[in-house]
């Protein structure tokens, strides 16, 4: 087992080059499966690969629990193009685990040598796909029995937010995956391309450690829970405004954190139609264009605030908003540690 993902050698197709273009190699491709959140971002700011958001069909792709984003293109076209295969490959949470052609595809590019990283309850995919069979894993707290019925002879590694074994990573929640992408900048580019990526996302630190179990089904969580989706009377829409060149890390764990309260529900909306592009090139979908019968939440786009510290200031206005229990509620599913 390793704590760090390898580093495998940089696949071209014969047609490529392999000659650097700055810092970047032209021909280490990644390729992401549509469904990533915030970690895909992560390494497009960073800049030092080509990387692409792939879905198995045409068509903006809803993410949960909240945004729409424009694929780069669809598996069957990035194979057409990438015949050689990706580097790496980067697995979300999917709608399923099991679906045939994310499975398939999958597969076929850990047989062309990529290396696989799931994030969050990824694993899941990862373990209905037969790559963590016999090996050591982790996943978000409330999928891993899940990841273990898929897999059952997986060895759970505890305390630790992401694991390596033989080319395949696994890593607790989604707010894992911004210290593991910053790990995977590292690997690709050096630490302090990484040190740099940190500074400007706010992580301050990004090692494997991690209290497991601080995260778990507890009698407060569900009583909150409970709570908050009976009183479904008083639940908000809440409405953030997409604008061009906005910080798309920032949106991702915002609008995240705000659907997870039981709450309120979170919707986008922009002065015109079609997607919004982001600072590193996420195209978003707004989910309308007017505000009516919306309670309008801003990101704060003109201050100082990194993303991380987004996140801090978010829960801090669902604490003063819903209650400390509800923020406590949204911070155990994001696995953040407060």
């Amino acid at each position: 087992m390793q704590d760090w993902p390898a580093t495998p050698k940089p696949k071209r197709a014969d047609n490529c080059s392999s000659h650097r273009s700055g810092n970047k190699e032209e021909y280490a491709t990644l390729a992401f499966d549509v469904f990533m959140r915030d970690d895909a971002r992560g390494l497009r700011r960073a800049d030092v690969a080509d990387v692409l958001l792939l879905a198995t069909a045409p068509g903006p792709v809803r993410l949960y629990p909240a945004l729409t984003v424009e694929p780069d293109a669809t598996i069957a076209v990035f194979d057409a193009t990438h015949p050689q295969g990706a580097d790496y490959v980067i697995v979300p949470a999917m709608s399923r685990d099991d679906d045939p052609a994310a499975i398939g595809w999958l597969r076929s590019q850990v047989e062309k040598g990529a290396t696989v990283i799931a994030v969050c309850a990824g694993a899941k995919v990862a373990a209905a796909a037969g790559l963590l069979d016999g090996r050591r894993a982790t996943t978000h707290w409330y999928y891993l029995d899940q990841m273990l019925r898929h897999s059952p002879t997986i060895e759970y590694v505890a305390d630790r937010r992401m694991v390596t074994d033989n080319g395949v990573t696994t890593t607790t929640g989604i707010t894992a995956s911004m210290p593991m992408m910053l790990t995977l900048i590292g690997a690709i580019a050096g630490r302090a391309k990484a040190e740099a990526v940190a500074r400007d996302l706010g992580v301050a630190q990004w090692d494997a450690r991690h209290a497991s179990g601080a995260f778990r089904f507890t009698r407060p969580f569900a009583l909150t829970v409970l709570a908050n989706r009976l009183a479904f009377w008083d639940r908000e829409e809440l409405g953030f405004r997409l604008e061009p060149g906005m910080d798309e890390v920032s949106l991702a764990l915002v609008t995240d954190a705000w659907s997870r309260t039981y709450r309120s529900n979170v919707t986008t909306y922009a002065a015109l139609a079609g997607a919004v592009e982001s600072r590193n090139g996420v195209r978003v979908v707004p989910d309308r264009s007017d505000v009516d019968g919306l309670e309008v939440l801003r990101l704060s786009a003109s201050t100082q605030r990194r993303p991380a510290d987004e996140l801090d200031h978010a829960l801090d206005a669902i604490s003063a908003r819903y209650g400390a229990r509800t923020a406590d509620v949204v911070a155990m599913q994001l696995e953040y540690p407060r």
